[in-house]
């Protein structure tokens, strides 16, 4: 991950929490008073997190001592203890929030991200997530899905062109959409693969006419007509699976032989794993 984003990111988090200064804190503890606290696992899963959350707390204070037991992508249940750190304890309560908030999320992805994967083992199939991220937290959120075993679709638009549905439409269909990507691609000199969108048999057939993409994005297909169009494409471009895809039936999808199956909500309808920062002697 890229320092100066995580950086940014973990300024601009403090900067919203802390404000003008933590004034519960301030009132309450000494400015000098030394402290350790633990991170207590409270559910199970896989861990998510630990590294941004030593980047957090040192960036808050550098004399911050933090020793690690559990690594991220661990498998965790209730009781384990994934670290402890020792210093200031204003900065502690400080940190505490935000650090949770980091890892609880992300350790959710990467269990949610690891469930899905699970699903397909002994399959070629590759789970992927998407660009329904949470605004500022892309990057910590995909980071997320690849401790859990998944693999990352394109960051954001800018690298991969993706045909979608109002794509298609608004450009004047299948064949036009992509022959202006064709051009798009070669005018501006860049290297993009291209996938498109197909929302039936029918789309899948124009799109193997006019060929010159990378990938076809199967868009709330059956699994009968997954099969269907993995026959008709017949190895000639990747396929990807999209919508509608759940822990039940991921694996009926993966076995009708696509590449890749990407699922929303591995990043936007996950459940925060369950951690506590407290206090110890």
């Amino acid at each position: 991950m890229d320092s100066s984003y995580l950086k940014r990111f973990i300024e601009n988090a403090f900067a919203e929490d802390i404000g003008d200064g933590d004034h519960t804190s301030l009132a309450c503890i000494p400015k000098n008073s030394n402290g350790k606290v633990k991170l207590l696992v409270k559910e199970k899963g896989i861990l998510a997190g630990v590294n941004i959350a030593e980047k957090v707390f040192t960036e808050l204070d550098s004399e911050l001592k933090i020793k690690i037991f559990l690594k991220d992508g661990k498998k965790i249940k209730p009781g384990d203890i994934a670290f402890i750190v020792e210093g200031r304890i204003i900065s502690l309560l400080q940190a505490e929030r935000l650090v949770l908030n980091i890892m609880q999320r992300l350790s959710g992805i990467a269990t949610t991200t690891y469930n899905y994967v699970k699903k397909l083992e002994g399959l070629k199939t590759k789970i992927l997530d998407t660009r329904k991220t949470t605004p500022g937290m892309r990057m910590l959120e995909k980071e997320a899905v690849k401790i859990g075993g998944g693999e990352n679709h394109r960051i954001g638009l800018f690298d991969m062109i993706l045909i979608k549905d109002n794509h298609i439409d608004f450009a004047g269909g299948i064949e036009k959409s992509i022959l202006k990507a064709k051009k798009y691609i070669e005018n501006k000199g860049k290297f993009l693969k291209i996938e498109i969108e197909a929302r039936s048999l029918k789309d899948v057939k124009e799109i193997l006419r006019v060929g010159n993409v990378h990938r076809i994005m199967l868009d709330n297909f059956t699994i009968d007509q997954t099969n269907e169009a993995v026959k008709e494409i017949n190895g000639r471009f990747e396929i990807e699976s999209s919508g509608n895809i759940t822990l039940d039936n991921v694996r009926d999808y993966g076995e009708c032989g696509v590449d890749y199956i990407s699922i929303g909500a591995l990043t936007h309808k996950i459940n925060s794993l369950d951690l506590s920062l407290k206090a110890i002697d």
